[in-house]
């Protein structure tokens, strides 16, 4: 790999130039007030950006993981973190198993809608009682004519209160009449603009100005039409692109970090105690130049992940680490921030509060770091499977 240059400069500055006109200002207003960034989101659409990764031939960009990383890692790093991330993530990526698995009508009806962001879609797999349990998820999709009849309740939907679709992940076979406990689970692309759907925003600590979401299913009909491949194959769907989706999530926690330590090293420089400032004192620099390496570091991992899958080489071990050691560092970072300011770290008006809050979460979605270690030692040392 060519370090002296990523290739990617032009894409870097062409986000930069979107996010200066959205300050840290516009973010913690949307935060406070839960109020969804549609003119953030209107602004990446004209320029083509929620489109990357969706193919040419259906109006997107047609690029691959690394540039979509690229975009999101921008879009983090300019103080938007994961509120601004989020309000893109899911229509530049999420729409991967249509891409891939997909009938070519569902593609013809749908992706360009989506690549021009007159489309918001939303993810519906977590449920209440099955958490990182995908296979014990129960909401049912029962035949019905030429469709289904969906019933069930999922949690965590980003976007659902925007988003006119859902890819919902379904039972379609009860597990206990399935081979493997992956088999029977159908992924459909249902509406959410229907009567037999209640959607309900969950308070929650930070991120809030893009809602994450209780949504129940009532008898809602989706037509065979819009499954997504074949019945019953959902869940090696979704396995898929999680690889691809940890690598985004890595890239995201990457610029939330950077964001935050933009910050405390300018607090750093300026604040003066005890007649010099504070960032002369080694109790103040070395936490911040520690989270510069762990951040750099982090990149490195990030950028192999993305490389691999673009490759289409394996890259399982690559996308976990790279999700890992970015959500820490990350983390690490904003809390870095938060000290560094002291007092004022606490209050709104510095936003290291808001940068530590939206990391936090980096660690838990949408894989918690001990799932990834699970992964990792189960998939990659060897060791016995412990869940």
């Amino acid at each position: 790999m060519d370090f002296s240059d990523d290739g990617y400069a032009p894409i870097r500055e062409a986000i930069r130039a979107i996010c200066a006109g959205f300050p840290d200002a516009y973010w913690a207003h949307a935060d406070s007030t839960h109020t969804f960034p549609q003119e953030f989101y209107d602004a990446m659409a004209r320029g083509g950006w929620i489109g990357i990764a969706i193919p040419a031939e259906y109006g997107g960009g047609g690029a691959g993981i690394c540039a979509a990383s690229v975009v999101l890692e921008e879009v983090a790093a300019s103080g938007a973190c994961m509120n601004g991330a989020s309000a893109v993530h899911l229509s530049i990526f999420g729409m991967q198993p249509v891409v891939r698995y997909g009938s070519d009508d569902l593609k013809r009806r749908y992706l360009p809608a989506v690549a021009s962001g007159d489309l918001h879609v939303a993810f519906g797999v977590t449920e209440p009682d099955a958490g990182t349990d995908t296979t014990a998820i129960t909401t049912r999709a029962v035949r019905d004519g030429d469709g289904y009849r969906v019933t069930g309740r999922k949690v965590w939907t980003s976007k659902a209160l925007e988003s006119e679709r859902v890819l919902l992940l379904t039972r379609t076979t009860p597990a206990e009449q399935c081979a493997r406990r992956t088999d029977g689970l159908t992924l459909l692309l249902a509406r959410l603009t229907d009567p037999a759907v209640d959607i309900r925003p969950i308070p929650k600590v930070g991120r809030n100005a893009v809602a994450s979401c209780e949504v129940s299913y009532d008898g809602l009909y989706v037509d065979e039409a819009d499954r997504v491949g074949e019945e019953g194959r959902g869940f090696s769907y979704l396995l898929d692109g999680l690889n691809a989706e940890r690598v985004l999530i890595a890239a995201e926690a990457l610029g939330t970090g950077r964001a935050a330590l933009r910050r405390a090293v300018a607090y750093a420089s300026h604040r003066v105690v005890f007649g010099r400032p504070i960032g002369a004192n080694q109790g103040i620099s070395f936490p911040l130049a520690e989270a510069h390496a762990r951040l750099a570091a982090a990149e490195l991992a990030v950028r192999q992940a993305a490389w691999r899958i673009d490759q289409r080489l394996p890259s399982g071990e690559q996308a976990n680490t790279a999700k890992f050691l970015a959500a820490d560092a990350a983390f690490a970072a904003a809390d870095a921030a938060v000290q560094t300011h002291g007092g004022f770290g606490y209050a709104s008006e510095y936003h290291v509060e808001r940068y530590w809050r939206e990391a936090r979460l980096l660690r838990i979605a949408p894989v918690p770091q001990e799932m990834v270690l699970n992964y990792l030692a189960e998939h990659v040392l060897g060791l016995p499977r412990s869940y």
